[in-house]
């Protein structure tokens, strides 16, 4: 292999992390977050959650070393994957994974949480924004190209108020919410429409489906910081976070079959967020049932999350992860 074909099979190789941004992002801070939860619903301590959050950030910071690598030597890929159709859905998960991280900071180290969630808000709302006007600008979109990932942009903005509502940043918090909100309700039915009524997913796509979850059951923990109680808006969302939790598991025959690729990663926070939802839940109502299904979610989330671990460190050992598409 000449010179330059190696450096093309690098550059090759980078096109998938804005993925990689969301499953160890999205995944690694999902998992923090919904063992802090449970570590509080059960009066433990926090050493465990403490413990994840150091790996979490480590994990996070070799993937943005990486992706600052690929801007910097590659800046035509990065090109590539904001025109590609998937992909650019995908970016918002670099603002997702700050936001998370000022969430589990907030405890530990609140001089960094704010100013970096001052930092991960402002960066939501540009990638949101300009994703969203790709959707609706020049470039032709087809049904097939849409997946249930078109949902990261809008469960960006409704996990600002996580962490903003406790940093006094209540209209802000709102306003992201408001939007996060609204467009999950758009993409829903366009999402939905997709599934039921043109040609399945690709298979490494089908993983995806768990993201159905994670917008309900996320902005049900925001509405808690925002409106201080579950009324029956609350309750709703609680509500729809199990619904599409239990439609998702009519898939799983369907995903033994498949083999491992980086949108596996997408089991992850979905999970963690209805974790996390139940917890709160449980907090608010005093209902042990929920902190059961809470504790079912979250050891179920740490089984997954390690196999995950287990199972791209075997395809990065066997060169079959980031490969040319």
């Amino acid at each position: 292999m000449s010179a330059s074909e190696a450096d093309q099979a690098v550059g090759s190789r980078l096109a998938n992390l804005p993925i990689t941004f969301f499953a160890v992002g999205m995944g690694m801070m999902g998992l923090t977050l919904a063992l802090r939860a449970g570590e509080t619903s059960f009066s433990v301590g926090h050493g465990v959650s403490v413990i994840v959050l150091v790996v979490s950030v480590g994990m996070l910071a070799a993937v943005a070393m990486g992706y600052a690598a690929k801007a910097l030597y590659y800046p035509d890929k990065v090109t590539e994957d904001w025109h590609h159709p998937v992909k650019i859905a995908f970016f918002p998960a670099i603002s997702i994974s700050l936001l998370l991280l000022s969430t589990a900071l907030m405890k530990t180290s609140p001089t960094i949480a704010e100013p970096l969630w001052l930092f991960a808000t402002a960066l939501q709302g540009v990638l949101a924004l300009s994703v969203i006007s790709a959707w609706i600008g020049h470039r032709p979109f087809q049904t097939q190209m849409m997946t249930p990932a078109w949902f990261i942009p809008a469960v960006g903005n409704v996990i600002v108020p996580l962490a903003g509502t406790r940093l006094g940043y209540f209209e802000l918090s709102w306003l992201f919410f408001s939007g996060g909100l609204i467009f999950w309700i758009v993409l829903l039915t366009l999402v939905m429409n997709r599934l039921m009524f043109h040609d399945p997913m690709p298979g490494k796509m089908i993983p995806t489906l768990m993201i159905l979850v994670a917008p309900p059951a996320v902005s049900f923990s925001s509405w808690l910081r925002l409106n201080g109680e579950v009324d029956a808006f609350g309750h709703l969302l609680l509500s729809a976070a199990y619904v599409f939790a239990l439609l998702v598991t009519t898939q799983t025959a369907k995903l033994r079959k498949l083999p491992f690729a980086l949108s596996w990663w997408a089991l992850s926070f979905p999970i963690a967020a209805l974790a996390i939802a139940s917890f709160g839940y449980a907090h608010q109502a005093s209902s042990v049932a929920h902190q059961m299904i809470g504790a079912g979610l979250l050891a179920l989330l740490i089984a997954v999350v390690g196999l995950l671990i287990v199972r791209t460190g075997m395809a990065i050992r066997a060169g079959t992860i980031c490969v040319p598409e």
